[in-house]
């Protein structure tokens, strides 16, 4: 992983700060400035803290401050509770040994829950693998069969672009969410193949990588565009189960797209038939 050495505390304090302006820290811009966010010595004077000192955490040199000089960095760098918490990750040092990291499974009991959902949903692993998925996920998107990679699938799939309103939105999403999923534990080997895999191959990973923007591993409201049957406006729960995700889309009740995923879960029952087929008869 690019961030994955000794110097992880380093690496979020730095990019941070490089997010927050000075107008935002109460700071004049001024002419001469040579970043766009605020410079070590403005954090530490702002955190109450020697530019010495700060220099050193962000250089890896100290990897062991207090909860009080963390919280009043957190205030400076407009990190909300989620940001907070994996910064005081970072500072936490890890001393115990890395448990053993065990294949992914889904229990049968999960394979015969999404067999009963009238609703798209599937199951992903820890690097946002699709793991298992019911029928009316696969009409949903065929992006969404076991073996795809949800990050890889919308960063690199071209149909992704199409298929989300908003894809810029989407990808900053999942990226941050992949990072709060991934803590502050980076060497599972999964995480670094991905990881290596997407900065190699997507500007858009890379950029929002180096961000280092934490988000919860939660649901949301998100609209697509399906070839079949237009635009779907649906609710994405993300819910815990066994180790595993399982991903939930659902409509409003009664409304436009709630008829459409009926229509989706005739086209799912139809097996066999394509997309195209069923666009050309409507």
């Amino acid at each position: 992983m690019d961030d994955g050495g000794a110097n992880r505390l380093g690496d979020y304090l730095r990019a941070r700060r490089g997010l927050v302006t000075p107008e935002q820290a109460g700071i004049p811009p001024g002419s001469h400035r040579r970043v766009a966010g605020l410079r070590r010595e403005e954090v530490a004077l702002l955190a109450g803290i020697s530019a010495d000192y700060y220099l050193r955490l962000e250089r890896g040199r100290d990897t062991n401050p207090s909860p009080q000089v963390l919280s009043a960095l957190a205030r400076v760098l407009h990190l909300d509770e989620v940001e907070h918490q994996h910064l005081l990750a970072l500072a936490t040092p890890t001393r115990r040994a890395r448990p053993r990291v065990r294949p992914e499974r889904v229990p049968d009991r999960l394979h015969h829950l999404l067999a009963a959902l009238e609703v798209p949903a599937f199951v992903e692993g820890r690097a946002f693998d699709v793991l298992a998925s019911n029928p009316l996920a696969l009409a949903f998107s065929p992006r969404l069969r076991p073996g795809e990679n949800r990050l890889r699938s919308l960063l690199l799939d071209p149909e992704e672009r199409e298929f989300h309103v908003d894809w810029e939105a989407a990808t900053a999403e999942f990226v941050g969410s992949f990072r709060g999923s991934v803590g502050a534990d980076d060497g599972d080997p999964r995480i670094v193949e991905l990881v290596g895999e997407l900065s190699l191959a997507s500007a858009r990973f890379r950029a929002l990588w180096a961000r280092h923007d934490v988000r919860r591993l939660e649901g949301g409201t998100t609209t697509v565009v399906h070839p079949v049957v237009g635009e779907l406006r649906l609710h994405r729960d993300k819910l815990p189960v066994a180790g595993l995700t399982l991903v939930l889309y659902y409509a409003d009740v009664g409304s436009d797209s709630a008829g459409k995923l009926q229509a989706l879960a005739s086209l799912a029952r139809a097996g066999s038939r394509p997309p195209a087929a069923v666009q050309q008869e409507s």
